[in-house]
């Protein structure tokens, strides 16, 4: 009966985990590397009509071309709302807006711009490794707490404590893989 508790808990941080890197992948899109991907703007808040929307509810964002992003709102009277979103991005993107469509040209990296994205991608990095702890933190506090009013036995909370280890391991390994991979991106000339 004691190891469905120690299973629960187990379960429960791994998806946390799990959810974790997922974030930071997702995260980690939006950071622009030499070449056009609408996942760099597609998350964009644009204030529209009163309320903050993500880009991609307001317009089909498509690269035509490997340095263009092309963004067609559905609406014409958001093209100047979603312009100024992307002005007040710190993508560092000049938008060309004609009115029905905006042309975002991709400019090439700076190798000083470069450094900076890199340094950007290690604080994401560095965020979600603190996630990560926290809930291996908040997990183990569950698992002494089952210990503490006799539901596992202490050889059960030292078991559970190492795989709990073991996950974090694992999940911190992923992360900066993701990390490793989107530096590799960054400074890919």
């Amino acid at each position: 009966m004691s190891n469905e508790f120690i299973d629960e808990t187990l379960k429960d941080a791994e998806a946390k985990m799990e959810k974790t890197a997922e974030i930071l992948q997702s995260d980690l899109l939006t950071v622009r590397t030499g070449r056009a991907s609408p996942a760099l703007i597609e998350r964009l808040k644009v204030e529209y009509y009163g309320t903050a929307m993500p880009l991609n509810q307001l317009a089909t964002i498509s690269a035509p071309e490997p340095r263009l992003l092309v963004v067609r709102p559905w609406d014409a009277s958001a093209a100047a709302a979603i312009e100024k979103a992307i002005l007040k991005s710190d993508l560092g993107l000049t938008p060309n807006n004609d009115g029905k469509i905006i042309r975002l040209p991709i400019p090439r990296l700076t190798e000083e711009r470069r450094q900076e994205l890199v340094k950007l991608v290690n604080r994401r990095i560095e965020e979600a490794k603190v996630a990560l702890r926290n809930t291996r933190r908040d997990s183990l506090e569950e698992l002494r707490e089952l210990e503490k009013e006799k539901i596992i036995s202490e050889d059960e909370f030292y078991q559970a404590r190492d795989k709990l280890q073991e996950l974090t391991d694992k999940y911190n390994e992923r992360v900066e893989q993701i990390g490793q991979a989107k530096e590799r991106e960054i400074l890919e000339v």
